[in-house]
């Protein structure tokens, strides 16, 4: 199994870490600007009090964008791992490669699910 694997129609695994990776930078960017912006407009303690709920939602959005993020690369170092093995003297039987990618398929769905909730919460802040 490589990178080159196809998980869904026309999309490999190497196109599905870009597309999540260039997704969390974009958040993480956009966030950056949002906490910058609400920063600038705390003149005393009354809006910081209404302010700072809003800075730490954005705050645990970009944890949760870096969570994509070590989840992607534990993806990839499992796939390293088992290709290795594989190449090694084949110790995966078909099944278990077969459930790997199941396992795989999984973690996107989920990543990209948590993807576009953190972007629904993105776009309610801004409204």
């Amino acid at each position: 199994m490589s990178f080159d694997t196809e998980v869904f129609e026309g999309k490999n695994l190497s196109d599905m870490f870009k597309d999540v990776y260039k997704n969390t930078e974009n958040k993480r960017e956009q966030i950056n600007n949002f906490v910058k912006s609400f920063i600038k407009l705390i003149r005393n303690p009354e809006d910081a009090a209404v302010l700072g709920p809003v800075v730490k939602d954005f705050l645990d959005v970009q944890v949760k964008n870096d969570e994509h993020i070590v989840r992607l690369v534990q993806i990839a170092q499992r796939l390293v791992a088992v290709s290795a093995k594989t190449e090694e003297g084949g110790l995966l039987t078909e099944s278990e490669k077969e459930q790997l990618l199941k396992n795989v398929k999984m973690d996107f769905e989920q990543v990209i699910s948590e993807q576009e909730e953190l972007e629904d919460k993105l776009q309610n802040a801004d409204k």
